[in-house]
């Protein structure tokens, strides 16, 4: 990665690097003193923070900081999935959700899409596979910004609208939601994170907020946070050249801002397809 990454560097100057990916962090965090030597900045989590917010550790963090997340545990074989219900194992009730370490998740009704989900995961993503307990409830998230000392910078809330299959929000709008909030600054506070996250929680019928996962990036729905006057690429940007977070040009964000994600049809030849595809 160092090598190409000192390729484009020979031919263009670049002063920041926002990763995006959830995999790529590790690479970064263990190059981020080499190309800080070349002029490239990074606000990144250490090591410790970024495993510390992993899948199969979240209950660790969230009895840290006081809140609420489903029972998680991670497994190697979807033999787990024929006795599971059973009290010596757990006594797990279905629907379960069946996720990989980086990404996807299925809620599964019984052992048999269980098993078919847990082969499909491995296949993509590797060992071990996760097994969460499934919570119903409205879907809401929080992604801002981490000075690394516990202060939450910026936080941009929103309540999904609409899914795609895989549950990403095709759909949201922004809230202001003070227990959600709360429960930022409580994680936060905790983990000391430095640079961009996202917390994704469920609210049941309790309105008990459960924490299902953080993302140590910017969400896909980022774009939301300018439209409530809240650029966080933006505020990122201004950190790096040294603003201090009091500092930043943040407005209130407005509740009721709502983004909708649409597709694009674009005319090409074939040719330029398989040129691609190449």
């Amino acid at each position: 990665m160092l090598e190409r990454l000192e390729e484009v560097l020979r031919r263009e100057r670049i002063d920041v690097i926002i990763p995006s990916l959830d995999a790529e962090l590790p690479n970064f965090i263990a190059l981020q003193p080499t190309l800080a030597k070349r002029g490239v900045r990074m606000r990144l989590p250490t090591r410790t923070q970024l495993r510390s917010r992993d899948k199969d550790r979240l209950p660790a963090l969230c009895a840290q900081a006081g809140v609420a997340t489903p029972r998680v545990r991670p497994i190697g074989s979807a033999q787990f999935f024929e006795h599971c219900t059973d009290e010596q194992e757990g006594g797990w009730t279905y629907p379960l959700v069946v996720k990989g370490v980086f990404y996807d998740a299925y809620v599964v009704e019984d052992p048999t899409e269980a098993a078919y989900r847990f082969e499909q995961i491995a296949r993509t993503w590797g060992y071990p596979v996760l097994v969460q307990a499934h919570v119903v409830g409205e879907e809401v998230n929080l992604t801002a910004l981490g000075d690394g000392s516990g202060a939450l910078i910026a936080p941009v809330m929103m309540r999904k609208q609409a899914l795609a299959d895989k549950g990403k929000a095709w759909a949201g709008v922004a809230i202001d939601d003070q227990e959600l909030l709360a429960v930022g600054e409580r994680l936060m506070h905790a983990l000391k994170w430095n640079g961009p996250l996202e917390l994704e929680l469920l609210r049941d019928d309790a309105s008990t907020l459960h924490l299902i996962e953080i993302n140590p990036r910017f969400p896909a729905w980022v774009y939301l946070s300018h439209g409530v006057g809240r650029n966080l690429p933006a505020a990122l940007l201004a950190l790096q050249q040294g603003v201090a977070p009091a500092a930043l040009p943040l407005a209130a964000p407005r509740p009721g801002v709502t983004f909708i994600r649409h597709a694009r049809e674009i005319i090409v030849p074939v040719a330029e397809i398989a040129a691609v595809s190449t």
